[in-house]
Parts: structure tokens; sequence; C-alpha cells
């Protein structure tokens, strides 16, 4: 049996809980629209959520090499067995601030947040893979919400022109239909980028205790983690499912279509780049076009602001907590 250190399965079982946490704050991402405009019920749509997102978790490993080898050089942190545990504890803090206020965050930018602080604090700015970081982080941080803005505004304009003609009561019954489909391809394509960022981490702190000779995530690390966050989006995040699909503006099955597809082929295709991407981030920015197209008034921009707060505020700050954490950590371990 291997020699398996105590320090290593606490991190991984930590990576674990933020997978958890992950589940929880972004499950409104696939089911608030589908919750909000009652297509299905609470417990059914979580149900679905958890079911795709399980499923999507195994599409690719590009974002979880991006995690584990593209924002810190492995080779520089290799010292240093107690980074992950402070990136994690960094993310995680962060996640339950944002998620107690019910503020739609980034749990992605939480994450390489605290990664970046951790990995500062340990060896200075030297460690960063700036490169990387830039085209893989900070320009999908503003182009995929932007995306999912335009992508929302569009098919929402698309449909309009196309049903236009249609009886209310008919196009209300297809688009519910049509909706519950929308909602199970947004809650894979979720699965397929976040689910893929907590594999990065324990991938990368397998690799920084000798376990593994590459970082190339194992089968093992892909089950429990496509797991963990099923499990969390089945308990659900019913503040920030409020916030999402009811608080922006008020939405019909036709604009949960629109946000939930625009959305989900936004996500999908940053996955297959390897962008860790925030899922919250896009469809939020979905959900803002399509009530765009409906009215500028209709949206509560309020809100929005809100969000576009928490969102620039996410990165910086898992960072500053990811530092804390990582003196903290040495301080009492070391």
């Amino acid at each position: 049996m291997p020699d398996v250190p105590l320090l290593l399965i606490l991190i991984i079982l930590i990576a674990i809980v933020f997978d958890y946490t992950n589940g929880v704050h972004d499950s409104a991402n696939a089911i608030a629209t589908i919750v909000s405009t009652k297509v299905m019920s609470p417990k059914a749509a979580v149900l679905m959520a958890a079911s795709l997102n399980l499923v999507g978790a195994f599409i690719g490993t590009h974002v979880a090499s991006t995690i584990g080898k593209g924002i810190v050089n492995p080779e520089i942190i290799a010292g240093c067995q107690t980074l992950i545990l402070a990136a994690l504890t960094g993310a995680i803090i962060w996640n339950l601030i944002t998620w107690y206020f019910g503020l739609p965050s980034s749990s992605s930018h939480a994450l390489v947040g605290g990664l970046i602080g951790a990995a500062i604090a340990y060896k200075g700015w030297d460690t960063l893979q700036y490169g990387s970081i830039f085209n893989k982080v900070i320009i999908p941080l503003f182009i995929s919400p932007l995306s999912g803005f335009i992508g929302g505004y569009l098919l929402m304009l698309l449909l309009a022109w196309i049903t236009c003609k249609l009886n209310p009561r008919k196009m209300n019954k297809l688009f519910r239909k049509l909706q519950i489909i929308a909602a199970g391809f947004m809650a894979m394509s979720h699965g397929s980028n976040d689910g893929q960022k907590t594999m990065g981490i324990i991938t990368l702190a397998l690799f920084l205790f000798h376990q593994i000779p590459a970082i190339e995530v194992p089968l093992w690390v892909k089950f429990i983690c496509a797991l963990a966050m099923a499990i969390g989006t089945a308990n659900g995040g019913w503040k920030i499912i409020k916030t999402m699909g009811k608080k922006i503006f008020k939405m019909g099955p036709i604009h949960g279509f629109a946000a939930e597809t625009s959305s989900s082929l936004v996500i999908i295709s940053a996955s297959l780049l390897g962008a860790p991407i925030s899922t919250t981030h896009v469809f939020s920015a979905s959900i803002l076009g399509v009530g765009s197209s409906k009215r500028f008034s209709a949206v509560k921009w309020g809100v929005a602001g809100h969000m576009v707060v928490a969102w620039v505020l996410t990165l910086p700050a898992s960072a500053v907590v990811g530092m804390i954490s990582y003196y903290l950590i040495n301080f009492f371990i070391g």
C-alpha cells in the first residue's frame, strides 16, 4: 500500500469540500430559470442538474490542465506542500462569503485567485505563468460574459422575430418543453468547465507530493470531483437561484431558453479551449442580454451592478485571502 502523507489526504478532502461548495454555489446557473418560470419543480430541476453535472465533468481535461500547470509554475512551487491547502482555503472562504450574501460571484476565479495569492506568498511574483493567466483567465474574464450578453440579446431577438405570429399559449407551451432541454445542456456544460477545476488542483497536489510523475488527471480524481459537484448541486443554492431567476428581470420560458442556450454554447466552447471561465458570469450576462432585448428598462440594473462588483472583486479578494491563508497555515504547521 502506498505511503500517502496525511497533509495530502487533508488537501484532497478540502478540495472535495470546495467542489461541493462549487456545486451548491453554481447550481443556480442551470436551474434558476426553469424554477423561476415554474417549468419544473425545484426538486426535479436540482436532480436533473446534479445528474448532468456529473456527466459533464467527464468531458475532457483541458480546463484541469490549465489549473494544474497553467497558473503557477509547478517547478518553482515544487517544494511547497502547503500551497494548495492555502489556495483552497482562500477559495472556500470567498465562496462562503458570497454565498451568504447571495451574490453570484465566480467559484472559478476564487480558486484561481487563491492559487495565485498562495503562490505569491510562497515565492513571489515569479511563480506565476503570466502568458497563460492572461490568455486563459484574464481575457476570458471579460470576453465570456460579453459573449453571453451578446449571444442572449441576439438569440432573443431572433426568437422574437420567429415567434411573433404564433399563438402566445402555444408558444409558451413549446418553450416550456424546450427550456428543459436547454437547462440540461446548461447543466452539462457547467460540469464540463467547473467540474474540471478541482480535478486540476488535486492533480497538482498529487504532483507536488510526488504521487504522480506528471500533471495528468487520474481517473479516480475525475470520479470523486464529478461526484462531489453533483452532490453539491443536489443541495442547491436557493438564495442565488432567487437572484438569478427573479431579481434581474421577470422571465418567461422563451427567455429562459434563450439565456440557457446562449450561455451553454459559450461555456462548452471555453471548456474545449481550456479556459476556466465563470459559468456564473456567462449565465448572468446572458440573462441581462435577454432582458435588454425585451426593453432596456426591463432589467433591474441595480442588481446587475452589485453582481458586477462581486465579479471584479473575486480574483483580487480571493488572492488576498489565499495569501493570508498561506501565512496562517505555515505559522501553525511550519
